[in-house]
């Protein structure tokens, strides 16, 4: 099922598997071709924030490349791997720094109660699956509106999330639901806006229930990205990074001043992670991500 389309505006888009599944071709041999860049001995990162990518956002490169690319810029986890690639994570001593797999997608949600028990049967087992591989974070989605009221689908998301929620806790997993965009990328999507978020967390009461804080979404619906990051960090477990508007490098060219951004992180004492989750645009797409890590290693 399709998670994430790629490419703002109007019309069709590709979804991030679909956009891997283009780029095999692409990718084969790529390392053998002399396409991925020798990298160069660079200073160590800071280390106040751990770093991520987000894997669909490299298409063109296998995992095991994007493993390799990632450790030679300095930093070692990538974003929304599910199970099947988990392997050659390890052995390549990266880490799934958010995982996924359990979700039907990000139109059908907690929100819907009519997709109850397909998700708690798999985020039921995939929670299993998360927990025996030694990571933490598993993302999910409200799903769409389609018509309900807002405090109507709250209250369907909790009741929904309140029946995983217990053997996500014993299992030491946290359930992590995105905020999204539904002006520009996700028409419709009902966590669209921090405070909702904020409120179910509070109704579930929960250490192992959180927020993924994706600044680029939250640009687009809200703003005012340091004060809410002053103001709710506590909820927030993970963040995502892209250029507004387009959703492109960081630098820049676009409205957001990611230093600042990620200094307020810093200072609020977050212990994990910071994903990069921009489409590079750029001829060099290595060469973005190094420049973003770059920027947000504060």
């Amino acid at each position: 099922m399709p998670i994430h389309s790629i490419g703002p505006g109007p019309g069709p888009r590709l979804t991030r598997r679909e956009a891997l599944r283009m780029a095999v071709a692409g990718s084969v041999g790529l390392g053998a071709a002399g396409v991925l860049p020798a990298f160069a001995a660079a200073a160590p990162l800071k280390g106040n924030l751990k770093h991520s990518v987000a894997r669909w956002t490299f298409p063109q490169q296998s995992i095991a490349q994007l493993c390799q690319t990632v450790k030679g810029i300095g930093f070692a986890a990538i974003d929304l791997v599910g199970p099947e690639d988990w392997p050659t994570l390890k052995a390549h001593g990266v880490y799934s720094a958010m995982c996924n797999g359990a979700e039907l997608g990000l139109t059908q949600g907690f929100a819907g109660r009519a997709f109850h028990d397909q998700l708690v049967e798999r985020y039921t087992r995939h929670i299993d699956l998360v927990a025996e591989a030694g990571y933490r974070n598993l993302i999910c989605f409200s799903g769409n509106r389609n018509g309900m009221d807002p405090h109507e689908g709250m209250a369907h998301a909790e009741a929904g999330l309140k029946r995983i929620l217990g053997h996500a806790e014993r299992r030491g997993v946290v359930l992590v639901m995105e905020l999204l965009n539904s002006k520009v990328d996700h028409p419709d999507y009902l966590c669209d806006h921090t405070a909702w978020g904020v409120e179910l967390c509070r109704r579930l009461g929960s250490e192992h229930f959180g927020l993924l804080y994706d600044i680029y979404h939250m640009q687009i619906m809200e703003g005012d990205i340091i004060a809410t990051i002053g103001r709710h960090h506590a909820y927030f477990k993970h963040y995502h990074t892209a250029g507004v508007p387009g959703r492109h490098e960081i630098g820049d060219q676009q409205e957001l001043h990611y230093p600042a951004i990620c200094r307020a992180i810093r200072d609020t004492g977050f212990d994990g992670y910071l994903a990069q989750e921009f489409m590079p645009a750029a001829p060099d797409p290595v060469g973005s991500l190094r420049e973003a890590i770059r920027l947000c290693d504060v």
